[in-house]
């Protein structure tokens, strides 16, 4: 159960060890190259999902509908502002970051600072994202390997983290663990709701939100996903009204 979540919560661990010790050391191309096969292995399972289901049109009408509202609620917009309040309050004199593939701040010289300043920043990118919430649903529903991909991105980035904040990094386990956990948790509360048919419509909309995660990690497009993360709910709705 949540298998996805605890293989996350792992790899985050393991980076940070990794990254403590010689994350400094690795070098640029090989950072650039195991991004790149992440991003394409998400493309594939991106691929994968949408296929789940053969009601396309309504995963075509609930990806729409999800991004009018999505616009309309500014969700990308309130995460990025979120996550900016807490850098600001929590670890201040950092420069901001991004979500999904962050660029690291300078050090700070304080080694408790930097201790708090790692652990804030890594809770802030492994976990606010769509690919978060996505990963974390469909592991509530029996299915971890968005949260093992996810899982990848965290260790890496747990490394590179590392590297400059030290083993304060690690303690970002615990956020992702709370966080993660509980939307799978919640999740997995709506499995016997959920028919077989609103489930593969779920999931194929997710897969269309997951191309666009796979663009952003090869840096091809930057789709503002988070936007779209309504047609995850309108989906199976959609598939209520119209069965």
């Amino acid at each position: 159960m949540f298998v996805g979540t605890f293989t996350n919560v792992a790899t985050v661990i393991a980076g940070t060890v990794v990254g403590a010790a010689i994350g400094a050391r690795i070098p640029d191309r090989l950072r650039q190259t195991l991004l790149g096969g992440l991003g394409l292995v998400t493309a594939a399972l991106a691929v994968r999902e949408t296929l789940a289901t053969d009601r396309f049109v309504l995963v075509l009408v609930a990806v729409l509908a999800g991004a009018v509202v999505g616009e309309l609620l500014r969700i990308e917009q309130g995460l990025e502002r979120f996550g900016a309040f807490l850098q600001a309050r929590l670890a201040p004199g950092s420069r901001p970051i991004e979500v999904e593939l962050p660029e690291l701040a300078q050090p700070p010289t304080s080694g408790d600072d930097r201790f708090a300043r790692g652990f804030i920043l890594a809770s802030l990118v492994f976990c606010i994202g769509p690919l978060t919430i996505l990963g974390s649903i469909n592991d509530g529903l029996g299915d971890p390997e968005l949260l093992i991909v996810k899982a990848g991105l965290d260790g890496f980035a747990s490394i590179a983290f590392a590297a400059v904040y030290g083993w304060g990094v690690g303690l970002a386990a615990l956020t992702v663990l709370v966080v993660q956990g509980s939307i799978a948790l919640v999740a997995s509360g709506l499995e016997g709701v959920l028919t077989d048919q609103m489930v593969e419509v779920l999931e194929a909309a997710g897969g269309v939100l997951l191309i666009g995660v796979a663009l952003r990690l090869l840096d091809l497009a930057h789709i503002r996903v988070a936007n779209l993360l309504p047609a995850l709910a309108i989906g199976p709705i959609l598939v209520q009204l119209f069965p």
